[in-house]
This record gives C-alpha cells, sequence and structure tokens, in this order.
C-alpha cells in the first residue's frame, strides 16, 4: 500500500506541519500549486552478490475547487457559520530500481492518482477533514496489468491558536489488501524559530525557521512503493508483484523564492529496508533486506496564484499564518 500510503500522507500533512523534501503548511491547500520532485537512493549491497538502488521522479498538483461560507440554522434553533474549502489533487511519479547499477524497463514502474479532499470548519462542530481517491501503479513495460489502489478516511482537526493544532481519524486504504489505519498528528510551535509535527505512524519532523524565506527540516518517515511486472517465459506470461519500504531519515534546506516559487534540497539516510517479490497468489518469492544506504532529493514547487482573501480567511479561522510554504 505504499503508494496510497504516499499520497495520504501528503494531504494529511498538508494540515499537519512540514514533510518530506519541502515544508508543507495548511496555506498550501489554498493557492494552486504544482511540486516537481525527485529522490535518488545510493545502491548498496542486496544480497552480497548484487547493489540494489532506486530513482524516483515525479510531481504532485493542488487545484482548489470550491470556497465558500455558509449560513445554517438548526432544529433547536441556533445559528451555525460553516466554511467549506475542497481541492483536488493529481500525483504521477516513475519510480525506477536498479540492480547493479543496470535500469532493467521490467523493474520501473509508474503511479497516477487523483483525490479530493474536503475541509469543513464551523463554530460548532470545529474542523473536519474527509478525504478519499484511487490511482493505479503500472510497468513501464506494458499497460495491460494495471494495480488499482484506493483509500478514503476523515480526521478531526482541534486547533489550539496558532502555535498549536492536533489531529486524529481514521484512513481505509486498499492496495492488494484491505487495510484499516488510525493515524494521530500535532503540529506545535515552540518558540519563534522552531515548531515540531508529527504524523503518526508515517513520520516526525522539527522545523526551524531562520528567516521569512528560509527554513530548515529534520525529518524521518516511512515510505516505499508497490508496483506490478510480467516475466515471459515459453510456456506462460506469469505476473510478479513487488514491494519496497524503508525509513527515511534526513534534513532539508528550503528556500522561497521570487514570491512564487519553493525550492528544496533533502540529504539522508534510509534503513530498516525490506524488498519482497511475490506472485499474484501472494505467495513470497524472494525477501531481501538491502544495506543502510544514504538518499539525496530536490523539489521545486509553482504557486500559480495568491489570493489576499485566502490569506485574510486562514488567519481569522485560526488555521496559519497566512504564507504559502
Amino acid at each position: 500500500m505504499a503508494n496510497s500510503r504516499n499520497l495520504l500522507t501528503c494531504l494529511i500533512l498538508c494540515l499537519a506541519g512540514p514533510a518530506q523534501a519541502q515544508h508543507f503548511s495548511l496555506s498550501r491547500l489554498f493557492y494552486p500549486n504544482l511540486t516537481l520532485k525527485a529522490d535518488y537512493t545510493v545502491p548498496s549491497s542486496l544480497d552480497g552478490t548484487q547493489d540494489y538502488g532506486v530513482t524516483r521522479t515525479g510531481f504532485f498538483g493542488i487545484i482548489p475547487l470550491q470556497s465558500e461560507v455558509q449560513l445554517g440554522y438548526s432544529l433547536r434553533k441556533k445559528f451555525d457559520l460553516r466554511a467549506v474549502h475542497t481541492v483536488a489533487l493529481a500525483q504521477y511519479t516513475q519510480i525506477q530500481p536498479t540492480f547493479d547499477g543496470k535500469n532493467d524497463p521490467a523493474n520501473g514502474y509508474k503511479t497516477l492518482s487523483l483525490g479530493v479532499l474536503r475541509l469543513q470548519a464551523s463554530i460548532k462542530d470545529r474542523l473536519w477533514v474527509y478525504g478519499g481517491g484511487l490511482g493505479m501503479t503500472e510497468s513501464n513495460e506494458t499497460f495491460f496489468s494495471p494495480q488499482p489502489f484506493f483509500w478514503g478516511g476523515a480526521a478531526r482537526m482541534h486547533i489550539l491558536g496558532l502555535r498549536t493544532q492536533f489531529m486524529y481519524g481514521s484512513v481505509l486504504a486498499y492496495n492488494q489488501k484491505l487495510r484499516f489505519i488510525p493515524v494521530f498528528g500535532v503540529n506545535k510551535g515552540l518558540g519563534k524559530h522552531w515548531r515540531v509535527s508529527a504524523l503518526l505512524p508515517f513520520m516526525m519532523n522539527a522545523n526551524y525557521k531562520a528567516t521569512k524565506w528560509f527554513n530548515v527540516d529534520f525529518l524521518a518517515g516511512l515510505s516505499g512503493y508497490s508496483g506490478g511486472f510480467q516475466v515471459q517465459t515459453p510456456e506462460e506470461k506469469a505476473l510478479r508483484r513487488e514491494n519496497y519500504r524503508q525509513i527515511k531519515t534526513g534534513v532539508a534546506a528550503n528556500a522561497h523564492l521570487f514570491s512564487v516559487i519553493n525550492v528544496s534540497v533533502e540529504a539522508g539516510v534510509t534503513t530498516f529496508r525490506q524488498l519482497r517479490t511475490f506472485n499474484s497468489a501472494r505467495e513470497n518469492l524472494t525477501s531481501y533486506t538491502p544495506a543502510t544506504t544514504p538518499y539525496i532529493g530536490a523539489s521545486v514547487r509553482y504557486i500559480t496564484s495568491r489570493s489576499k482573501f485566502s490569506s485574510k480567511f486562514m488567519r481569522r479561522m485560526s488555521l496559519g499564518e497566512g504564507g504559502i510554504w
């Protein structure tokens, strides 16, 4: 379920705080923006006889669809003011594992996903976040054996001012098998320059804001991928699936340039890695634990437009500081 997990993490981290390779904030959901990203994991020993590495490139886009304020009247004759904001999300990723430095097309994958996220804030019910999405992962060599995945969930967020927020909820995700995932997030400002965030069980992060345009993240998180490919033999075409997971720990430097561009570079190590291959009956064929190894990454985010109304709305609702990090 790594592909749906990665998308889910990105979505919720837009609320909870910083994330991999760049600094996320709630304001991202109020501006159309597109992020181009790439990372490279240095090849390391797979089984003592060959090396294993991973290159990942892709984009993640957010498009606001609806923003409105509604006035309601309940059966108890009480008024309620409700603000609703809905965004569409799109993600495309190209994953290329390498074995002994060789890029075998049969071992490369592409993944595409679309989702919708809805924020609903009211005087009575505070802030709720609903979301859902679907996608597919496919081998680079074929278009006829896609692996579908989907996710859906809800979380409630409590805002204790601009410096402290926490959230809790649950997600139902499917990728090869159905999983129920409880989530808990916290975002806490410490002093003038530090902010600590966590989205369990996915990530933890400490952000240091050095200046208005530059900040640094110290992060750790769970990531990976899941893809399928076919093995052609004289007798038949055999479907194979590959799961890879890792824990990343690293440091990311983020710069906000020219009012509409965010640039981020990241470096660290990956550990607790596992690479498994199994067949269509989910019978395990191979299982490896690649050695701990360094990785590097970079991303560029372009904010297509800005709105003074969105910034004022966020500040008045205590949803953030009105910036576009």
